[in-house]
């Protein structure tokens, strides 16, 4: 009896407000907005606590996996419950009206954090890398898409899953060859599910699969599940790239079956059709498939000049001195085999030559550029892309390779390791290797730097854009 009024007189929502806290520290921000936030507590009768889910899918799921950690949590906080029970509660409403929000997704850059004791016994916050830590292009918007015949549905679709919060499109998956805009229109998707409050998270494959691998090594695969799971909206990019490894395969296709089953969306973005990755498996592919499948095609000759004058129109404001002529513009727009990404190369470099020497671009200079067999011809390999941003930046080849760590030449070899992937087919290991024996999360660390400068430094931007110019196969 006595027991039952220690119970009966506890405050239970400061108990609870306690657990939240702990919880938080120990799931870190990402797994505790998604399932552990939306939750509130109901009530405690004779020691069986009630804690308040709005979905039923929430309350099977944290029922499921997180039921002994929330009653772990609520004794550390000095409450005593005979028994816990996740039942489905109204959601609260606000003062002034309405119900209240979910939390915000995190930041495109935010780092989630994990704890550690300090000398005082304290846990204290640490940076720890997670999956919510690539950053999303600002400039890779629906605004600055430029829309045509050959993407307008890829663009519209992609609209409607972010707007379209019912699950009617829990599928998408965009295809079409390097240069079309499939990034262009994940990220933007991404950019614009975060602006609406929801939880989304991009990842290039090569960054899954990394992930994963990792999460194995370290037997902590659940970590790894509960923040991916933790998105609202999944967007992967490159999925070609994922089709190495059978235990990858086989997450991937738990990830597709669970976000499926919570009714979130899942965008997916590869340069074939479902159907033409050999690789994966039947399930997968029959998966895949159902969804919403949509080729990405290369645009037509108004969409090229549309996409042209719009970098114009940007490049203008910025450096007048880098202002191209209309007859310009629609001689590159000519080109019938460019991808936008070729555009916007070729376009670069004749604008950084007409910066730089500040003499007019003439046509002649334009069919110099796009008539040079050496560009047209040729592939991009890791040997070109070393040997000229060393000759750019003024150094011998063979600093790529050293232990050299100055930032004369640690900035230059990161802006080569960074073209390597953007330009070249060659894995994160293979590229790593033709850098000096370097380890793949070095290369992965210099593409991450160098895009996250490019968006600080528009000098450094510049610099990279004139590089990847020459360095891009065009026709």
């Amino acid at each position: 009896m006595v027991t039952t009024n220690k119970v009966a007189e506890m405050d239970w929502g400061m108990v609870w407000s306690g657990a939240r806290e702990r919880l938080r520290r120990e799931l870190g921000e990402a797994v505790f907005d998604a399932w552990i936030a939306p939750l509130s507590f109901v009530n405690a009768a004779n020691g069986e606590v009630k804690i308040g889910a709005v979905k039923p899918f929430a309350r099977n799921w944290v029922s499921s996996h997180y039921s002994a950690r929330i009653e772990r949590a609520l004794k550390a906080e000095g409450g005593q419950p005979s028994s816990l029970s996740i039942v489905l509660s109204e959601p609260k409403p606000m003062i002034g009206g309405g119900l209240a929000r979910e939390p915000q997704a995190p930041p495109s850059a935010e780092i989630a954090y994990f704890r550690s004791p300090d000398a005082n016994g304290e846990k204290q916050p640490e940076p720890v890398r997670n999956l919510w830590n690539r950053p999303l292009h600002a400039g890779q918007s629906f605004e600055s898409f430029v829309c045509g015949p050959a993407n307008e549905f890829a663009y519209r679709a992609a609209r409607a899953a972010v707007e379209n919060e019912d699950g009617d499109i829990s599928i998408l998956y965009l295809h079409g060859n390097f240069g079309n805009g499939k990034t262009h229109l994940l990220n933007a998707a991404a950019l614009e599910a975060r602006r609406r409050g929801r939880r989304a998270l991009l990842l290039g494959a090569e960054d899954f699969m990394r992930q994963f691998l990792g999460a194995v090594g370290r037997r902590d695969t659940l970590t790894f599940k509960e923040e991916l799971r933790a998105a609202e909206m999944l967007l992967i990019d490159d999925l070609q790239h994922i089709c190495r490894s059978n235990s990858t395969i086989s997450e991937f296709l738990h990830t597709v079956n669970a976000f499926t089953t919570m009714g979130h969306c899942l965008a997916i973005a590869a340069d074939r059709p479902p159907q033409a990755l050999e690789a994966l498996g039947d399930d997968i592919r029959s998966r895949l498939s159902g969804g919403l499948v949509i080729p990405v095609e290369k645009p037509d000759r108004a969409t090229r000049l549309a996409i042209l004058e719009s970098r114009a129109a940007e490049t203008a404001r910025q450096r007048p001195n880098a202002a191209l002529p209309r007859e310009v513009l629609e001689r590159i727009a000519d080109i019938e085999n460019a991808s936008p990404r070729d555009l916007i190369g070729i376009f670069t470099r004749l604008s950084t030559y007409a910066d730089l020497t500040k003499k007019p671009v003439t046509l002649e200079v334009v069919e110099e550029t796009v008539s040079h067999p050496a560009v047209a011809a040729r592939k991009t390999s890791i040997e070109d892309i070393q040997r000229k941003t060393a000759e750019y930046y003024k150094l011998d080849i063979r600093d790529f390779h050293s232990p050299l760590r100055t930032r004369r030449v640690a900035r230059p070899r990161q802006v080569a390791m960074y073209l390597s992937r953007e330009l070249t087919m060659r894995s994160l290991p293979e590229i790593g290797r033709r850098f000096g024996g370097r380890d793949h999360t070095t290369v992965l660390h210099a593409c991450r730097r160098v895009s996250a400068l490019c968006q600080e430094d528009d000098k450094f931007r510049q610099e990279v854009e004139f590089l990847r110019s020459f360095l891009s196969p065009v026709g």
